[in-house]
């Protein structure tokens, strides 16, 4: 039986929330653990842009964009209901971590890939987005939008990771007080930890684990 096939890199907030719906959703996927300074030629006669993640269905269909394929995942099976939540208030915030929140972690992250960025500008422009997200945290503590996790929390908080490991000691002292939880608790699920899983880089003719399923 011939099955879907993930390029992904472990660390890459991109793959990190497709794999994140992949999994939920139950599907079989076959993992090819890519490093980005050595994109496999298959990966790249798939998707030329070169970036992950990258789903090849076995009908040739190729999925490049991660929000595309959390949508195809979440199509086939949503058994926590993360479609759920209102669906223009999920795609505002969604475009506000990859838009204005992404601009500011890369320039706070990589301040040497760009021309003439203050790096603690940027983070002071990043915790202004994470402080509205705070203040959206749910009554109960945990999530964004609903009592329970949906698209938007999981498309979102790789993200937030990224930026929160930038300098921990930082991060830390930063008055957050419920999005510092929430992250804690996407963090130690085992949701995530089962998607963190570490797989050696893909060679044409290595083997392809299966991508671990939610638990």
């Amino acid at each position: 039986m011939t099955l879907p096939v993930l390029y992904t890199f472990r660390r890459c907030p991109y793959a990190m929330r497709a794999r994140l719906a992949l999994a939920v959703s139950g599907a079989d996927i076959r993992i090819r653990e890519v490093v980005l300074r050595e994109k496999p030629a298959e990966m790249l006669a798939a998707s030329p842009k070169g970036t992950v993640p990258v789903l090849v269905l076995p009908d040739g269909l190729v999925i490049d964009e991660s929000l595309d394929v959390m949508h195809w995942a979440l199509a086939l099976n949503d058994p926590e209901n993360w479609l759920g939540a209102d669906a223009a208030e999920t795609a505002a915030l969604i475009a506000q971590c990859d838009g204005p929140f992404k601009t500011a972690l890369d320039r706070y992250k990589y301040p040497t890939r760009y021309d003439g960025v203050d790096p603690l500008a940027q983070r002071g422009t990043g915790l202004n987005i994470l402080r509205t997200w705070d203040t959206r945290i749910t009554p109960s503590g945990t999530h964004l939008l609903a009592p329970h996790r949906t698209l938007a929390d999981m498309a979102i908080f790789p993200f937030v990771r990224q930026f929160a490991a930038t300098d921990r000691a930082w991060f830390a002292e930063q008055d957050l007080p419920a999005l510092k939880p929430w992250l804690e608790n996407h963090l130690a699920s085992p949701l995530f930890k089962s998607i963190m899983t570490k797989h050696a880089q893909w060679q044409p003719g290595a083997a392809e684990p299966l991508l671990a399923q939610a638990v």
